[in-house]
């Protein structure tokens, strides 16, 4: 499993890092244009990531609209259902916008602070475990 962590705070990125790299190999970035970068990479090099962590809340562009900057990366590249990244977005907010943003585009949600556990019962819930 290919795995791409992306969230600004560095404490949090490591802590997600820490616990998915179990899962698969790991790679971690500091901020949603650099998360496009090593998307559009992947695409371009057919090294799809199985898994992308997101945060919602960055300063240079929103998790929201990395987001959906992925999924049209993955439709210009004629992916089908099964071989789209999913996408789990990461984030201190419960607020209900936040999740309608994403509703249809993730696959699925992480709220501050998250452990181990948390994601593994995640990663089940979109069956990569």
């Amino acid at each position: 499993m290919k795995i791409l962590v992306v969230d600004d705070e560095l404490v949090s990125r490591k802590k997600m890092m820490k616990i998915v790299t179990d899962f698969g190999q790991c790679e971690g970035v500091k901020n949603g244009t650099a998360a496009i970068s090593a998307v559009k990479q992947a695409l371009e090099d057919w090294k799809l990531y199985t898994l992308i962590t997101l945060d919602v809340s960055m300063p240079d562009i929103s998790g929201v609209d990395v987001l959906s900057k992925i999924r049209e990366l993955e439709e210009a590249r004629g992916l089908d259902a099964e071989e789209k990244s999913k996408i789990l977005m990461v984030t201190s907010h419960s607020d209900i916008e936040t999740v309608r943003a994403c509703v249809g585009k993730c696959d699925g949600y992480v709220i501050k602070p998250f452990n181990k556990e948390v994601m593994v019962e995640k990663m089940q819930k979109i069956s990569l475990l």
